[in-house]
C-alpha cells in the first residue's frame, strides 16, 4: 500500500473499538518476527531500544540513524509503522516529511514538558507536514505530564496531562499517550478528561492488562523498551546455560 493508504488503515485502526496492540521493535529482524504473528496489524518502533542498539542513550541517537532504522522497518514489512521520533529533534515538521519520506505514517513525538504553547505548535507542525506531503500522518501526541512531573501531587499531573492532550487534540493529533503505570482509577480520569477512544497507554510492570484498558475506553497500547529488555533477558539466560553446559533448545524458530 502507499504511505497514504498505511496512514488512512493506522487511523482506523485508532479509531476502532478494539484497543490497539502495539508491540516495539528496534530493527528489522525484531520487525519481521513480529509481523510474521496473526494479530499484528501495526508495528511499532521503541527510541530507547533503537538507540541501545547503536550504543546510544535514550534520546542521544542522531536523527538520521533514527529515521534510517525506521525506515528499513517499514520497507520490510507489511502493515503500517509508527515511529519514535523523540522530541522531534528540534524540528518536528522537517522530522516528519524526512520520516514521511521513509516510509513512516505515524509517530510519538514528545512534549518534555516544554511550555504548552511551544508544544501546540509542535503538533500543528507534524500535521501540516503530513499534509504538505498528502499523508494524513498519524501523530500520538505524546505527554511527559506524569514521567516528568517530579514530585507534584499526582492529581496535579493528571490535570496537566488532560490540559495538554486536548489542546494537542484540538492542533490535530489523532491520540494522546500518556507514559505511565496507569490504575484504574488515573485510566478513568484521563479518559473522562481526553476523551474515549483517545488515550494511549504503555504496558508497563504493575499496569493494566490491554483487555482492562481497553474496557476503559483506551485507544491504544504499546510496551517501549520492554520488548528489548525481555529479549535481551532471554540472551542472558541462554547464554548462561550454555556456560553450563546446555544445548540450543530444539524447539527454536529460524525467524530471518
Amino acid at each position: 500500500m502507499s504511505s497514504a493508504e498505511n496512514a488512512q488503515t493506522l487511523s482506523r485502526l485508532h479509531a476502532a473499538p478494539e484497543i490497539l496492540r502495539v508491540v516495539n521493535v528496534w530493527d528489522v529482524v525484531s520487525a519481521k518476527a513480529v509481523a510474521a504473528l496473526p494479530g499484528t496489524t501495526a508495528i511499532a518502533t521503541a527510541g530507547h531500544s533503537i538507540a541501545a542498539s547503536f550504543g546510544f542513550a535514550d534520546g542521544q541517537i542522531p536523527r538520521e540513524l533514527m529515521i534510517d532504522m525506521a525506515g528499513r522497518i517499514a520497507a520490510a514489512v507489511d502493515v503500517p509503522v509508527t515511529a519514535d521520533l523523540d522530541d522531534g529533534y528540534g524540528d518536528a515538521g522537517e522530522t516528519t516529511r524526512l520520516a514521511i519520506g521513509a516510509g513512516i505514517v505515524g509517530a510519538n513525538i514528545e512534549d518534555r514538558l516544554r511550555p504548552i504553547g511551544e508544544s501546540i505548535a509542535q503538533v500543528r507542525a507534524i500535521v501540516d507536514a503530513g499534509e504538505a506531503e498528502g499523508v494524513p500522518f498519524v501523530l500520538n501526541a505524546r505527554t511527559d505530564a506524569l514521567v516528568r512531573g517530579g514530585d507534584r501531587p499526582f492529581a496535579d499531573k493528571l490535570a496537566d496531562a488532560i490540559e495538554r492532550g486536548r489542546a494537542y487534540l484540538d492542533a490535530g493529533a489523532a491520540a494522546v499517550f500518556v507514559p505511565g503505570v496507569l490504575d484504574a482509577d488515573a485510566t478513568r480520569t484521563l479518559v473522562g478528561g481526553i476523551g474515549s477512544g483517545k488515550l494511549s497507554v504503555m504496558g508497563l510492570p504493575g499496569a493494566l492488562t490491554a483487555a482492562e484498558y481497553e474496557e476503559l475506553g483506551v485507544a491504544r497500547i504499546s510496551y517501549g523498551p520492554l520488548p528489548q529488555r525481555v529479549t535481551l533477558t532471554a540472551l542472558q539466560d541462554l547464554t548462561t546455560s550454555l556456560y553450563a553446559g546446555g544445548v540450543i533448545p530444539e524447539h527454536t524458530r529460524a525467524l530471518n
